[in-house]
């Protein structure tokens, strides 16, 4: 039975006005998908015979975001859910790898599907028909096999597989995290032709790749979405500096798991759905340094500099993809400091306090428990760092500053580069609780550091 939450109901609604001027409409896509599956769709789509300016005359509060092709935002009547309705259309050719160079308005629901990209997403669903009772596939109309690839848990290209991936080639990663995140098989043509196309994804705009990769990491399944990236070839087109680790050697004493491939893996097979894209990238990339600093040292294998390395990797990848500049800063420093939880047992007071300060350091704590767990499974330090943090309350770890810049200078201390040392030191002496006071911050600074003739009388 369909669950009438408010986008059902708003989507119903458009369907209803629709259905009243003598216009087809139905729900489309992935929602049709996912109530089969017995799945919550996330939102609900509709196809209609209606064209685009009739939907935006119909509706009083309508967006044409995207009506030279053909679709509209309807937006329910003092609600804030929004609806795209789409006209039923056939699309020419595709020169640029995204968009059809034109489109071409059509009153067939089934031509409308024909254009589509996988057989599990071309289905319609007649919504009043389907709350009248029975079996939901009653009300579904399947021009192109999809039911029975739905029950047989198989990706099909809708058509000519080849043809699919050339008007679009975004459509290869979208197989790929569908299989991963429905856990379908891919149909062997569907597959070769993947694997035929995959240079093609150089075609694709990096923020479409990105958001496309932080889909298949974020959606629970993200382990098979990146075995099947590898197997089809594009993972050494979307991320070469990933498809590197594979077959790379680590210590068998510190990883019984095998390769830096394997060992990332099952990092990503941890990932819960909904999981932050910081977190999920991190995962991904923690270790893209190590097949750049491989060697055999006599006593086991070694990579000296790996956390180095791979930061500037981290680095790249996230300018390459362009993730906003504080998502580039935060997946950089959980590469860079995803090997200090092994030294925190013997890390100062001051030291320790410091590593807690670090941005959504939860998210440090969850990669490195990820990180042993998919090698030794020993997770000493981070229960130690977890308790730690978790006995500290937070003026302990950041504590308001006893000094700052202005009673250095009332004290006759010259504005200067020395600050940063005095005020680094005075906040390292308060993490340590050696001192609590203002009075007891200047008179470490005047032993620490004496004024010079430079800082006046």
């Amino acid at each position: 039975m369909l669950t009438e939450r408010p986008q059902f109901l708003a989507a119903l609604e458009i369907v209803r006005t629709l259905r009243r001027r003598d216009y087809l409409a139905y729900f489309a896509g992935g929602c049709v998908r996912d109530r089969l599956l017995g799945r919550e769709p996330k939102d609900y789509d509709v196809a209609t015979s209606a064209e685009p300016e009739v939907v935006l005359e119909m509706f009083p509060r309508t967006f044409g975001v995207g009506a030279q092709f053909g679709v509209v935002l309807v937006a329910a009547d003092g609600d804030s859910t929004l609806t795209e309705v789409a006209t039923f259309r056939s699309d020419g050719s595709y020169s640029d790898g995204r968009r059809p160079d034109a489109v071409r308005y059509t009153s067939s629901a089934e031509e409308d599907v024909l254009r589509r990209d996988f057989t599990v997403n071309g289905l319609l669903l007649d919504p009043e028909r389907a709350l009248e009772g029975g079996n939901i596939r009653d009300a579904v109309l399947d021009f192109v096999g999809g039911l029975a690839d739905l029950s047989a848990g198989v990706i099909r290209a809708i058509g000519a597989a080849e043809s699919r991936f050339a008007e679009d080639p975004l459509r290869l990663l979208r197989g790929v995290r569908f299989a991963a995140r429905l856990d379908f098989s891919i149909e062997a043509g569907t597959r070769a032709a993947m694997a035929a196309r995959s240079r093609t994804l150089d075609r694709v705009s990096r923020e479409r790749v990105r958001d496309e990769l932080t889909r298949m990491l974020t959606e629970g399944r993200a382990r098979r979405a990146f075995e099947l990236l590898a197997e089809t070839g594009m993972l050494a087109v979307v991320l070469p500096e990933i498809e590197r680790m594979r077959g790379v050697e680590q210590p068998a004493e510190f990883h019984p798991e095998g390769d830096v491939w394997e060992h990332t893996l099952r990092l990503l097979d941890q990932l819960a759905a909904g999981c932050s894209k910081t977190l999920a990238w991190g995962a991904l990339l923690h270790d893209a340094g190590k097949p750049a600093t491989f060697h055999r040292a006599p006593e086991r294998i070694r990579f000296d500099g790996h956390v180095e390395v791979g930061v500037r990797i981290g680095e790249e990848i996230c300018r390459r993809l362009r993730f906003s500049k504080d998502e580039s800063a935060q997946i950089a420093a959980l590469v860079a400091n995803h090997m200090r939880f092994g030294d925190v047992e013997r890390m100062k007071t001051s030291t320790l306090k410091r590593f807690f300060q670090l941005p959504d350091f939860e998210e440090h704590l969850a990669l490195h428990r990820m990180d042993c767990l998919a090698a030794s499974g020993r997770l000493e330090h981070w229960q130690f760092a977890r308790d730690r943090r978790e006995s500290m309350p937070a003026e302990e770890v950041r504590p308001t500053p006893l000094i700052s810049g202005r009673e250095l200078i009332a004290a006759g201390y010259r504005p200067g580069a020395r600050f940063k040392e005095i005020l680094r030191a005075v906040e390292d002496a308060q993490l340590e609780g050696a001192i609590g006071s203002e009075d007891q911050a200047m008179a470490l600074v005047v032993r620490l550091f004496p004024r010079d003739e430079a800082d006046g009388d």
